[in-house]
């Protein structure tokens, strides 16, 4: 990506051809489970807040990531996340993987009542 990211849709548009549909259904996950997030870009990547951080996703060489799963998140959904690639605080989706939408949408889901309760 060679220019300044200024929205959603250009990340989008400039990332890796393969890594174009995962990242679109990431937003749209993101996007169902918390629909008043706001989003920007953050860090240069896609970022949702609601009454604080939510979410950040992006492209790399062989992946994609969903950023953001807290300590307690790990506690929670600890079942789940043991079938999938997590490192720290990212859950790595390998090119060619299908996108753990359900999951997904549980962490947002949490992240945003979390928001709401601090």
């Amino acid at each position: 990506m060679d220019k300044k990211i200024e929205s959603v849709d250009q990340y989008i548009s400039q990332a890796a051809e393969w890594s174009q549909p995962t990242l679109k259904e990431l937003r749209k996950v993101i996007t169902e489970a918390a629909p008043e997030a706001k989003e920007s870009i953050s860090y240069h990547m896609p970022y949702y807040s609601q009454n604080g951080r939510l979410a950040y996703f992006g492209a790399y060489k062989n992946q994609c990531s969903f950023h953001w799963i807290s300590d307690e998140d790990k506690k929670t959904f600890a079942k789940e996340l043991s079938k999938q690639n997590v490192v720290g605080s990212t859950l790595r989706i390998p090119k060619g993987e299908k996108v753990p939408v359900g999951l997904i949408k549980k962490i947002v889901k949490t992240r945003v009542k979390d928001n709401l309760q601090k």
